[in-house]
């Protein structure tokens, strides 16, 4: 961005905050009995240069904490900052994701390998139990229990409503997790 320059909805938030700051000093003059009569809030004259240079540097560039992404940053940005953070975590989940299934696949190996030169003994039919036993837990605690818990309600809600209101960016890290799988 070239210093000073300032996107529409930046620029109406400084003139907010600075109407409301002009607005504070307004009143405290008129506490301590120094107020002109017949002079209304809207007569002074608000320059938005002067404030914006009276900003702090940090609360040029990131603006206030509250608010989305969209509000702050223009949509090259949000894309960029989308697919690069996308692609990062791509490659590392597909890193990782080969490194797990080596370690599975090793770890099945060795123990057929065990198991056909006679160092593992495996009693297949208490296996085959315990999966029956298991199945018919799942069948009845899938049955009894429909509904998600609150808790998981609520966080499902918020990733929802996060993702609605920064869509650019969550489009920027699909696109950037897929080209960081495929690399």
């Amino acid at each position: 961005r070239v210093v000073g320059a300032h996107s529409c909805s930046t620029l109406i938030r400084l003139e907010q905050e600075a109407k409301r700051e002009q607005y504070a000093r307004v009143q405290q003059k008129r506490r301590k009995g120094d107020d002109m009569p017949g002079k209304k809030i809207s007569d002074e004259v608000l320059d938005l240069a002067e404030y914006t240079k009276k900003q702090p540097w940090w609360r040029k560039l990131f603006g206030p904490s509250s608010g989305s992404s969209t509000e702050k940053y223009n949509v090259a940005t949000q894309l960029a900052i989308g697919g690069v953070t996308g692609w990062c975590t791509g490659f590392i989940f597909q890193k990782v994701g080969k490194l797990a299934a080596t370690a599975v696949g090793g770890g099945f190996f060795l123990l057929q390998i065990a198991n056909h030169t006679g160092y593992i003994k495996v009693d297949w039919q208490m296996v085959e139990r315990d999966v029956s036993k298991a199945k018919e837990q799942l069948k009845f605690h899938g049955s009894t229990t429909n509904q998600l818990a609150p808790e998981v309600k609520t966080q499902i809600d918020e990733v929802i409503s996060f993702l609605k209101k920064n869509v650019l960016l969550t489009g920027g890290f699909v696109g950037g997790f897929l080209l960081g799988m495929a690399s």
